[in-house]
């Protein structure tokens, strides 16, 4: 049991039935969306029914759920620190961390925080440089930026185009980062169908980066149907200027215009037909893949990063809308795949949408080699019922570094924070929270944490609309994860955390 800072909300039980029921129906025929808004775009707000509000306001008042940017949390979890955003006021998205900084992507560019007292973040540089989603990744002196929205050109002082233009630009931005503050862009390399996210394979010389995009469109030059796989863009780290694409393995094969994934709708509804990878994370020490496919998930093997091959593919046409991202564990005997139920804007955390939809799904990798297979044991879902107005699905989170234990951070953008434990993947439990109440009672507003993710210690998320927030674990199950010391982390580059870092 989870002794809560905040008792009053252990559980909540919000919403009006029928107001519910038709959110279920439009998420379960709705095609799912860029999961966020393109750069520059307010925070989403939808409608919500008069009936909604006054639940939502009543709620409140009874103190069921936090008031307006109220924070509550488990008293195993401490909330140190929230850096607001500055100069960059779009959507922050996603984290990476080298040293004693972390990088934080924002729709409008980035920011580089040096968190060498984690109760004090620094900001050492801002880069403006529009496109969503500014996924963000490092290695060595070099800085990966994804832009999945179609620009002028390649540039940060670019604006928006039609993709229906054939001289729009989307793909992959790189950075030399050797001067923290005073960051160089040095390369760009165009994909088809721009870069949603992207995911590093380090080696001695060069960097592979595999590139996710998707829905594909016969009106855009640049993105045409189908679109089976993904990009592979080599880059020299010694003359990252000549970073170029280097194929585009198919990991659908099939007959017709979309390829071998899963058709989505009409065959199998409220499914999203794939047309391309959303988040691939990568385990180099096993020279091992796993793909959230829109429709699929994938266990792939990279022994040759350009050409990756597939080793098993699964689907879960009952309760996953839209596979999302991925997480192994560190035996790599399991993987933990995300459904965006919604695109992240919906608020699917209430007891009509249910503990398996909008949730994470927990699969044991089972026999060796090419034979092996990904076996469904379980879904893991926050149990806090969010309200009407805070969108609230399964996104972005990272292991916590225990021997032994199968222990995991992860956010549910306005569902906060959660550290939960799937040692036994049929029975998954949290052990620690973190929210903060809605930033509105009479919108669906679209903000919360993008990424949770556990870095030397501490945990840090990149919140949508209020910023940098550093949090403290202090748990007798997670203690030992503080000893392991990482020089550098991208999440979607899983490490070997006992065999490729330092311990104190």
């Amino acid at each position: 049991m989870i002794s809560s800072h905040n008792t009053r909300v252990r559980r909540r039980h919000l919403g009006v039935a029928a107001a519910a029921a038709g959110l279920l129906a439009t998420l379960l025929t709705a095609a799912p969306a860029a999961a966020i808004p393109d750069p520059g775009d307010a925070p989403t707000q939808g409608k919500v029914s008069s009936a909604q509000r006054a639940d939502v306001s009543s709620a409140v008042a009874s103190g069921e759920i936090p008031g307006v940017d109220e924070i509550v949390h488990s008293d195993n979890i401490e909330h140190l620190t929230n850096i607001p955003k500055e100069a960059l006021p779009g959507t922050n998205s996603d984290l990476a961390f080298q040293g004693r900084y972390a990088f934080a992507g924002n729709y409008d560019g980035f920011r580089i925080f040096d968190i060498s007292n984690p109760k004090a973040p620094k900001t050492v540089a801002q880069v403006l440089c529009p496109g969503s989603q500014n996924d963000i990744s490092v290695s060595g002196n070099l800085l990966f930026l994804s832009t999945d929205s179609s620009r002028s050109d390649n540039s940060c002082s670019s604006t928006t185009q039609p993709a229906t233009e054939k001289s729009s630009w989307e793909g992959m931005k790189i950075f030399d980062i050797s001067d923290k503050r005073n960051p160089k862009y040095v390369a760009a390399v165009e994909t088809a169908c721009g870069s949603h996210t992207h995911t590093l394979v380090p080696e001695r010389r060069n960097v592979y980066v595999y590139v996710s995009s998707y829905s594909p469109n016969a009106a855009y030059p640049d993105c045409q149907p189908p679109h089976d796989g993904i990009s592979v863009i080599k880059v020299p780290r010694y003359a990252p200027e000549k970073a170029a694409l280097v194929g585009f393995p198919v990991l659908f094969p099939g007959e017709g215009p979309d390829g071998g994934g899963n058709p989505g709708g009409p065959t199998n509804p409220g499914v999203s037909k794939t047309t391309g990878c959303h988040d691939i994370t990568v385990l180099p020490s096993k020279d091992l893949a796993a793909g959230a496919c829109m429709g699929d998930g994938i266990l792939f093997d990279i022994d040759d990063p350009e050409r990756p091959k597939v080793i098993d593919r699964v689907q879960d046409n009952v309760n996953f809308a839209f596979w999302h991202s991925a997480t192994f564990n560190q035996s790599a005997n399991k993987v933990v795949f995300t459904d965006e139920l919604g695109g992240g804007s919906g608020a699917t955390c209430n007891a009509e949408i249910g503990p398996n939809r909008g949730a994470d799904g927990i699969y044991d990798i089972v026999g060796k080699g090419d034979k092996r297979k990904l076996v469904f044991r379980s879904y893991y879902k926050i149990d806090r019922h969010q309200a009407a107005t805070e969108n609230c699905v399964a996104h972005n989170g990272s292991l916590i570094p225990v021997k032994g234990r199968d222990i995991m951070v992860q956010a549910w953008y306005q569902g906060g924070i959660s550290v939960w434990e799937f040692t036994d993947s049929r029975k998954p439990r949290e052990i620690a929270y973190f929210e903060r109440g809605p930033l509105s009672t009479t919108a669906l507003t679209t903000g919360g944490s993008w990424s949770a993710y556990y870095y030397n210690g501490y945990i840090y998320s990149n919140d949508i609309a209020k910023g940098f927030d550093v949090l403290k674990l202090d748990d007798r199950r997670t203690d030992q994860a503080k000893r392991v010391r990482m020089h550098e982390l991208n999440v979607q580059t899983q490490p070997d955390y006992f065999d490729d870092f330092d311990r104190d």
